[in-house]
């Protein structure tokens, strides 16, 4: 699915002493069915870049333009709504759920569509099994090691069969071999024709041939695509 960003601007406490422009005027273009890295080091921007395109936060200015969707002038229910049906979410601490098993863990952000619960379980499954997790599903996910937990958050992000696979910062806590594991994960993910959007300050991720293009930011804006 085609994104496009056109003027895009983030401020924090705007009007205050503190006033803070995160994002300053990005026009972005993200073609489907490639995977885009956002790179950049700590603050610049890319992760608060990322949470607009994913519908977790709204643009001060500038617009958003997801297919024939205007994301950034639609009510929050809307926006709620694609966010559940559109994206797929991998976060750098992986936010899963202590003293819930990896098979409930995968299949929380299916939990407010209604889908069958029967459906629902086999689905987790048969993802878990995908990813060589299959043995662990009723283990609970602190006991798990870091690649483990990031292969169930895969599984997590991909249980709403997404269009757009959004990753940030994915391999901060993986060392080497995991973050190399990670991007053959990617690889795999690639042939599904989903749109993958990863950020990262990472050589293992931006330099990897798995990646179509890379967009390098600093300060907020885009200084090389």
């Amino acid at each position: 699915m085609r994104l496009e960003l056109t003027a895009v601007s983030k401020a924090f406490n705007q009007g205050r002493p503190n006033e803070f422009w995160a994002i300053k005027d990005v026009s972005l273009e993200i073609q489907p069915n490639q995977v885009t890295c956002l790179k950049g080091a700590s603050g610049s921007g890319k992760t608060t870049l990322l949470s607009m395109i994913g519908c977790l936060s709204r643009p001060t200015s500038g617009r958003i333009v997801l297919g024939d969707k205007t994301l950034s002038g639609l009510p929050e229910r809307f926006l709620t709504d694609i966010r559940r049906h559109t994206f797929g979410f991998i976060f750098q601490q992986f936010n899963l759920i202590q003293g819930l098993t990896v098979l409930e863990n995968v299949m929380l952000p299916a939990y407010p569509l209604g889908l069958n619960r029967h459906d629902l379980v086999q689905k987790a499954i048969a993802l878990l099994d995908q990813f060589g997790l299959g043995d662990r599903r009723a283990d609970q996910v602190q006991w798990l090691s870091g690649g483990e937990k990031q292969r169930v958050a895969i599984c997590r992000a991909l249980i709403n069969d997404p269009e757009i696979l959004i990753a940030d910062e994915p391999t901060a806590n993986l060392d080497t071999k995991l973050s190399h594991e990670f991007m053959q994960l990617i690889a795999t993910l690639r042939t599904s024709e989903k749109s993958i959007l990863i950020t990262s300050h990472d050589p293992v991720v931006f330099e990897s041939t798995v990646v179509d293009r890379v967009v390098e930011m600093c300060d907020g804006r885009v200084v090389e695509s």
